[in-house]
């Protein structure tokens, strides 16, 4: 019989802190009135014992897998459990092959419930489809992964998707007193030095919890832990950073649009975060010479240069001593006047490039380096506009049935004013041009 991962048999006596305070009641679960108040979905599940497929997603120690455990001890259903950490395709084949016999002979359905279901690559998340569709298993899954990404389309259209939320530091308060009575010595740990590990743990109950436990090994029977002991073990934990998941381009994205938004304070917050982490500062450095394209432009033509400038400190100096010249480039793009007039430009020119794709340059304009091509027309009529007034002479460089489009509008901010001042005097130029040709041609 496949058991749960969740089963311990024989129960051994040496667990971790979290696993030994984990709630068995509704009630003892923390946060998440939004799924788990009488009148939300998940706890209606729950409450009739009906259950759909879906995912729980949230961040580390959020509260999933004591969520799927709670429903493991409260159904009467069939429940069978694993880790896709620890699972290959032919446990998840053998599992659903023996949950359609119980389906077929029995008119029992499987709850399946599968923790870090991420972790599957498409061929295992397919095997659960035809199971889930004929009725044989109910899947939950648990990720912290978002699922738009992770799970397969197939699936996640099937699914229902519940949002965890990390805890908030009243409920890992809460939490941490509750487990005093559970760390088998007798220490007096003062309510500051909870608060600090409730603050430290940024959501995550069991992150909260293994502090706890690592603190109470430490310590002596009868000793007496303050705030300054707890600031003192965990100083050197790392920030809370996945360079590979969501949270990675959460910051980036928070990152860019502080900059877009003018807002210095807030971008050297997301840079520090993103750098003290340990993200590859190249990638940061790439991401600031597209915003000074991007949100900048031709508003302070400076910008790519300062851009470009960094790049040369960053890979120069490396890290740490780079973090200043990424400092330099965020302040002075974020307060640097924004324009995206480049960038709104070239779409337009990419969309009038996709429909007249098949249109030819005029003769013109064309190089004519051979005398066959001369014989055709080829250059014929190109006026050098250094050889006339002004350096300038007006023709037309367009495909000869192209509607004639403005495609850079520039903006009236920073050097983009004295843009539109130059391009208005081309254009004055070019129309006292037509009207002369226009009056020599009457």
């Amino acid at each position: 019989m496949q058991r749960s991962i969740f089963e311990q048999v024989p129960e051994p006596t040496d667990v971790p802190l979290a696993e030994k305070v984990r709630p068995r009641l509704l009630e003892e679960i923390k946060g998440h009135t939004n799924l788990l108040s009488p009148q939300a979905a998940l706890r209606r599940m729950i409450d009739r014992d009906e259950y759909g497929s879906f995912i729980l997603w949230g961040p580390p120690g959020s509260g999933k897998t004591t969520i799927a455990r709670f429903i493991e001890h409260r159904t009467t259903m069939h429940f069978c459990s694993f880790s896709a950490v620890l699972s290959k395709i032919a446990d998840v084949k053998a599992l659903m092959e023996k949950a359609k016999q119980l389906h077929l002979y029995h008119n029992k359905t499987t709850l399946v419930f599968v923790d870090e279901i991420h972790r599957f690559n498409k061929s295992q998340q397919d095997a659960f489809l035809p199971y889930i569709e004929s009725g044989a298993i109910i899947l939950i899954g648990a990720t912290t992964e978002n699922p738009s990404f992770e799970v397969i389309p197939a699936l996640l259209s099937r699914c229902h998707v519940f949002v965890l939320e990390p805890l908030v530091e009243d409920h890992l308060l809460s939490i941490l007193k509750r487990a005093l009575a559970h760390i088998g010595k007798r220490l007096e740990i003062k309510d500051t030095a909870l608060e600090i590990l409730a603050q430290k743990a940024g959501g995550d109950a069991r992150r909260a919890l293994n502090d706890l436990e690592l603190i109470s090994r430490n310590a002596e029977q009868g000793d007496s832990i303050e705030a300054e002991d707890v600031l003192a073990l965990l100083s050197k934990r790392s920030l809370f950073y996945d360079k590979n998941g969501e949270e990675h381009y959460n910051l980036i994205s928070a990152f860019q649009k502080s900059i877009r938004g003018s807002d210095p304070q807030a971008a050297l917050y997301w840079l520090a975060r993103m750098i003290e982490a340990g993200e590859d500062p190249l990638y940061i450095t790439r991401r600031l010479v597209r915003i000074a394209s991007e949100d900048v432009g031709l508003a302070d033509p400076q910008a790519i240069v300062q851009a470009m400038a960094i790049k040369d400190a960053v890979h120069f100096l490396g890290m740490p001593e780079a973090n200043t010249a990424l400092s330099q480039l965020t302040v002075y793009l974020a307060t640097a006047p924004k324009s995206n007039a480049l960038e709104t430009a070239y779409f337009r020119a990419k969309a009038e490039a996709e429909k007249t794709s098949h249109l030819k340059a005029p003769l013109h304009v064309r190089n004519a380096p051979t005398k066959l091509m001369q014989d055709l027309g080829y250059n014929k009529g190109y006026r050098y506009s250094h050889d006339y007034e002004n350096n300038y002479s007006y023709q037309n460089y367009l495909p000869e049935t192209m509607k004639k489009t403005e495609y850079y509008i520039p903006s009236p901010f920073g050097f983009e004013k004295e843009i539109k001042k130059r391009i208005d005097w081309w254009n004055g130029l070019k129309e006292q041009q037509l009207q002369k040709e226009k009056q020599g041609g009457e």
